[in-house]
């Protein structure tokens, strides 16, 4: 049996565009003689729907595309993922769902059973799990059709109370066949890869897993889909982050013709996030991950052009750097804002950045508007001594004429803003915490020098006296971030133990960390949730971000 895994990028609800790319992969697979083609979860609709979901006209439009895919699957089986209605009224309206259409005909309906709840997951809130099992037939075999989080539920402490393939394998069946939206951080590759593998060594089973690719907002989807032997073989592994269409053969014995390109892979899954920070970890992967999401938030909101307010810092080097690899330099402006404060090397460092990525620039100073600021508040300040109002007015000027620049040329304003700072509140709201996306949201400080290091792999990008001065947000003379925060050596770890690992204060503590510092780091976390609430969309590429995916509340006490 010839079975090709259609890896695609799907735009949420745009069932025009979807229901074309699903028919030309079928017509592909058609052309090469393919018996079966496999897509990836809710591949009509795009994942996550989210409350598109609780409009009857959006599930309408999903069942009439997939009329149109029933009747280009005539020669061909196409299993795809779709939403369905629950034809009882009992429980919610609908289930996650897996088609398999062949002869033109809706052969069987598979409905996901186990439906994740955490992180940036929320099916619950729309899904009925299933409540019963089946495996499908198709042409004289029996497959095992799961989806996505169905297949997770191995280890010593499972999540849920019932692992689907538990009752496939009472059918006797020859194949487990997985359609996923499984999305990247920089550890999850290692635990996808071990769990797949880890369920074909339980249930004797071959496997063919198809993944989600592509940037939904702040989820990026990384393909990698894959394709094991029974005996945890590795025969096929997709690309990452780019769309790709490939088959595999399926012998009659059960085993698949290509040949094993691992043969004693990892079955092992790491923890969530691992015990210590490593700021050097995947950083690879990273960086495409981050291209991506840049690329596809602007091609499926049909932006064209970027704006960076340019410091001459190290985290508007790399967002900057970033987006004209991403869109190209002629869609990315840079826009120098610098105020007395400025040093005459962060100007040159920027206008040098610039230079070497061959983007647009344009240097507006602040000063002369700070002034008339200073001067139309003189009479309500009445002589107050240069404190932190000061420093954030510069920020919202910045931000206001980035902002003017957008507007009057139709750019999206990028935001810069790294993972330390937006944990700590270092930052000023309608200042620099202005943009459309954030790039660097889910990367802390020692990541983001990490990052720049990879840019400059070949040849310097980002010019050295970048990486080599001290960070400062230069709103005050001789300013630097440790007068306000703990070295990034130091704070960083202590925020991913709080943030990605949820470790307590004690836990922190008996890891080295001195008592009174880890006090103040996690009340500047906890009392800065309201800043953090008012920010644009984060791309995610750790196991915890904050978004849509960490929820606490702005008001709580804990900690703060």
């Amino acid at each position: 049996m010839k079975i090709f895994l259609a890896q695609q990028n799907y735009h949420i609800g745009n069932f025009e565009a979807n229901t074309a790319k699903i028919l030309a992969a079928i017509e592909q697979a058609k052309q090469q003689k393919g018996d079966l083609i496999v897509f990836s979860e809710l591949a009509m609709c795009g994942y996550p729907p989210r409350d598109f979901l609780e409009f009857d006209d959006f599930i309408d439009q999903c069942l009439a595309a997939i009329d149109k895919i029933r009747e280009a699957a005539d020669t061909i089986g196409v299993l795809v993922g779709c939403p369905s209605r629950n034809p009882k009224v009992e429980g919610k309206d609908l289930f996650n769902s897996a088609y398999l259409l062949y002869e033109k005909e809706i052969k069987g309906i598979v409905h996901k059973t186990l439906l994740p709840n955490y992180d940036i997951f929320d099916e619950y809130r729309y899904f009925e799990p299933a409540y019963e099992w089946h495996v499908l037939p198709f042409k004289g075999k029996k497959l095992a059709v799961t989806i996505c989080e169905d297949i997770w539920n191995l280890g010593a402490d499972p999540l849920y109370r019932v692992c689907p393939m538990d009752e496939l394998i009472k059918q006797q069946p020859d194949i487990m066949i997985n359609l996923s939206a499984s999305p990247f951080d920089y550890v999850h590759e290692i635990n996808r890869k071990g769990i797949v593998r880890q369920n074909v060594l339980k249930y004797g089973l071959p496997i063919v897993y198809c993944n989600a690719v592509g940037s939904q907002t702040e989820i990026v989807f990384d393909g990698g889909s894959l394709v094991m032997n029974a005996d945890g073989s590795l025969c096929a592994e997709l690309p990452y982050f780019t769309e790709s269409i490939q088959s595999v053969n399926w012998n009659e014995d059960g085993v698949f013709a290509e040949g094993t390109t691992h043969t004693n892979g990892e079955s092992s899954v790491i923890a969530f996030a691992p015990e210590n920070f490593e700021p050097e970890k995947n950083i690879e992967k990273i960086y495409q991950a981050l291209l991506l999401g840049i690329r596809d938030y602007f091609s499926k909101m049909g932006f064209k052009k970027a704006i960076v307010a340019s410091s001459g810092g190290i985290d508007s080097a790399v967002v900057l750097a970033l987006a004209c690899e991403a869109l190209g330099p002629q869609n990315v402006n840079a826009l120098l804002l610098p105020s007395q404060f400025s040093t005459a090397h962060s100007v040159s460092d920027a206008e040098q950045l610039s230079e070497n990525l061959g983007n647009h620039y344009d240097i507006v100073p602040i000063k002369g508007v700070f002034e008339a600021f200073e001067k139309a508040l003189d009479p309500v300040f009445k002589g107050l001594p240069f404190n932190v109002a000061e420093e954030n007015l510069q920020s919202r000027i910045r931000g206001a004429l980035v902002m003017a620049l957008s507007n009057k040329f139709g750019t999206i304003l990028l935001n810069t803003s790294n993972k330390s700072e937006l944990a700590t509140g270092y930052g000023t709201l309608y200042g620099d915490m202005a943009g459309g996306l954030s790039v660097l949201g889910d990367l802390y400080k020692l990541q983001v020098y990490t990052l720049a290091r990879y840019i400059n792999r070949r040849k310097e990008i980002i010019p050295q006296n970048i990486l080599d001065k001290a960070p400062s947000a230069e709103l005050r003379h001789d300013q630097k971030d440790s007068d306000s925060l703990p070295e990034y050596d130091v704070l960083d770890p202590v925020l991913y133990q709080y943030i990605e690992r949820r470790q307590g204060p004690k836990e922190i503590i008996d890891r080295g960390n001195d008592p009174q510092l880890v006090a103040r780091i996690l009340k500047l976390v906890n009392t800065n949730e309201y800043k953090r609430n008012q920010f644009c969309p984060i791309i995610r590429v750790s196991p915890k971000a904050f978004g849509v995916g960490r929820r606490v509340p702005i008001v709580g006490k804990y900690l703060s």
